[in-house]
């Protein structure tokens, strides 16, 4: 489904609205959905794909919904859980030992490969029976983050709050994107799920920092997330190198390579520069919205102004000339 549209799942009876929104909400969150107004289910649910994040608007009775051992077990590629409760209560528990409640404003970050028991429930004085839990969450593959896996267990299932710093940014972003997420197109929503991405990693990072007390491993992931942001914001300028990177951040270029290379498997500055650059450029070229943009242009304004580079470094990372490139993409999404 595109941006803002409605939840219409083939097969589902109309007059079973519960099951409808159970099976639609299991597309990415797979779970044992139960609630004691099944039989009168009154429920909204907006999913928009931003790429490979999937946004999930949702306003409902109350549920519980449970992970098991089993879906967890079988699940496939790990996926990250964010949610954003806007109205309502949640109580949610992982294992024996770990229990939190939820309010308006609080952010919850949970993952598939882990069960969990998740009630929510509308607030004791929002309403009495016709109260509703409201809330927008995202969905997004962990290899996405750049965020070692065991550093962000101590995150799951924590309540974090929505209303200060980095979390209140990715907050209110959350909640305009489902706001206008019917408005964009395909290729301004892909984009915006890079930038919710980058934001998330940011406050990922930000809520590790907070967890204890600066570490050296804390400043030096922090240095390199920082690093990386300034890359993909600089990476239409040809003169953008390891050294005018140190350069930016007040550190020597040996510093910086070592300190790259340590947090990022090994991959040096001046490849994941040129990585960056190619993958902003194969997104550029697919983009319908781009479609009469000169190829040399979007080369020279991935920062690599020479076409015949461009060409050569294009085709060794992707196996296709840029031109072969645009001409799949288009000709695919023509057919769609």
């Amino acid at each position: 489904m595109g941006p803002g549209s409605a939840v219409q799942e083939a097969g589902t009876r109309p007059e079973d609205p519960f099951e409808q929104w159970r099976e639609a909400i299991r597309r990415t969150r797979e779970c044992e959905a139960t609630s004691p107004h099944a039989d009168d289910f009154s429920a909204e649910l907006r999913r928009s794909e931003l790429g490979p994040v999937t946004l999930l608007g949702t306003s409902f009775p109350s549920v519980r919904c449970r992970r098991t051992e089993r879906m967890a077990r079988q699940s496939g590629a790990q996926l990250y859980h964010v949610t954003l409760l806007t109205s309502g209560m949640q109580a949610l528990s992982r294992g024996a030992d770990q229990r939190e409640t939820f309010g308006p404003g609080d952010l919850s970050f949970i993952d598939s490969a882990h069960p969990y028991d998740a009630r929510l429930f509308g607030a004791p004085d929002a309403g009495g029976p016709g109260a509703r839990v409201e809330g927008v969450g995202i969905d997004l593959p962990a290899e996405l983050l750049p965020l070692p896996a065991h550093q962000l267990r101590d995150l799951l299932g924590r309540r974090l709050s929505g209303r200060t710093g980095t979390g209140a940014l990715l907050a209110e972003f959350l909640v305009s994107l489902d706001r206008r997420a019917a408005d964009l197109q395909p290729a301004e929503a892909s984009r915006l799920g890079a930038v919710l991405v980058d934001l998330v990693a940011a406050w990922l990072a930000r809520e590790l920092d907070a967890g204890s007390a600066p570490t050296r491993d804390v400043r030096q992931r922090t240095m390199v997330e920082d690093v990386r942001a300034f890359i993909r914001h600089n990476l239409h300028d040809p003169d953008l190198t390891p050294s005018a990177v140190a350069a930016a951040h007040h550190i020597s270029v040996s510093y910086l390579h070592r300190l790259f290379t340590q947090q990022s498997q090994g991959e040096t500055v001046a490849a994941w520069i040129r990585g960056q650059r190619l993958r902003k450029a194969h997104r550029d070229l697919a983009d319908p919205v781009l479609h009469t943009v000169p190829i040399h242009a979007i080369a020279a304004h991935c920062g690599i102004p020479r076409a015949s580079d461009f060409g050569r470094a294009f085709r060794a990372a992707y196996g296709l000339t840029p031109r072969e490139h645009r001409h799949r993409a288009l000709h695919e999404r023509a057919e769609e």
